[in-house]
């Protein structure tokens, strides 16, 4: 299965391995010694990690310190509050999103360049990482600043799609409304499943279809009609 803890704990290695390797390399060709920026995408990289198995109340800076192979109190040189940290992530996560679109989009417009945004996605969900870090900032929404950082990140989305596709809004909230049910398909591992409850909601027709396939709004979906999408709800307090 997708969230088995021995698979969690390869791909941790793999994608912390991944983001801090990629603050090393730019320092290669310097004295060798990570500038005060370059720290910080360091730690930041580490944070993408913890932060998506804890969110922001379950994760200790400690665990982050230690990814990222620093003391505590240096990490607090460079973000000064976990929640300081925590927002970053939801930005980087946001800015990952819409630099993958624009990516796949290439010079792309209109029902082509939101195709091409819906095949992309499919990558960026094979990254368990990516998808908890986005649903961390739904849920953490609680959080007065949370909620700030994820509006104006999905806000920022939603006008670079907007500006890309250049499509109706009916459109685009589709788009939204299918890619946050892709999320939710993901993170139950949906697609796996030989239940006809789970095929109706994945649309998979036979069962075993790729995920680009099964996840697409046209996908073939015998004898069912759409999807009534709700409208988003308030959210409930979190409980203290």
């Amino acid at each position: 299965m997708l969230w088995a803890n021995d698979e969690w704990l390869m791909l941790d290695k793999v994608v912390s391995g991944h983001y801090l390797a990629s603050v090393r390399t730019r320092t290669e060709g310097g004295s060798g010694r990570m500038s005060a920026e370059q720290r910080r995408a360091s730690v930041l990289a580490a944070a993408v990690v913890e932060f998506a198995h804890g969110g922001l109340t379950g994760t200790s800076t400690e665990s982050i310190a230690a990814r990222a192979g620093i003391s505590q109190p240096y990490l607090f040189r460079l973000y000064p509050t976990k929640k300081a940290l925590f927002l970053a992530v939801i930005e980087d996560t946001f800015r990952r999103t819409a630099t993958h679109f624009e990516r796949a989009v290439g010079e792309l417009t209109g029902e082509a360049a939101l195709d091409a945004m819906k095949e992309s996605y499919q990558e960026l969900l094979a990254d368990p990482t990516y998808l908890l870090n986005q649903l961390q900032a739904y849920s953490g929404c609680y959080d007065p600043d949370v909620q700030v950082a994820t509006r104006t990140g999905f806000h920022r989305l939603w006008d670079d799609v907007v500006r890309i596709t250049g499509l109706p809004t009916d459109e685009i909230r589709l788009f939204f409304a299918y890619g946050m049910l892709f999320n939710i398909i993901a993170a139950m591992d949906l697609a796996v499943l030989d239940e006809q409850w789970a095929q109706m909601i994945c649309m998979v027709a036979p069962p075993g279809s790729t995920a680009a396939s099964a996840l697409r709004p046209d996908a073939p979906s015998p004898d069912l009609p759409g999807p009534d999408l709700p409208g988003p709800g308030a959210l409930e307090p979190h409980p203290t």
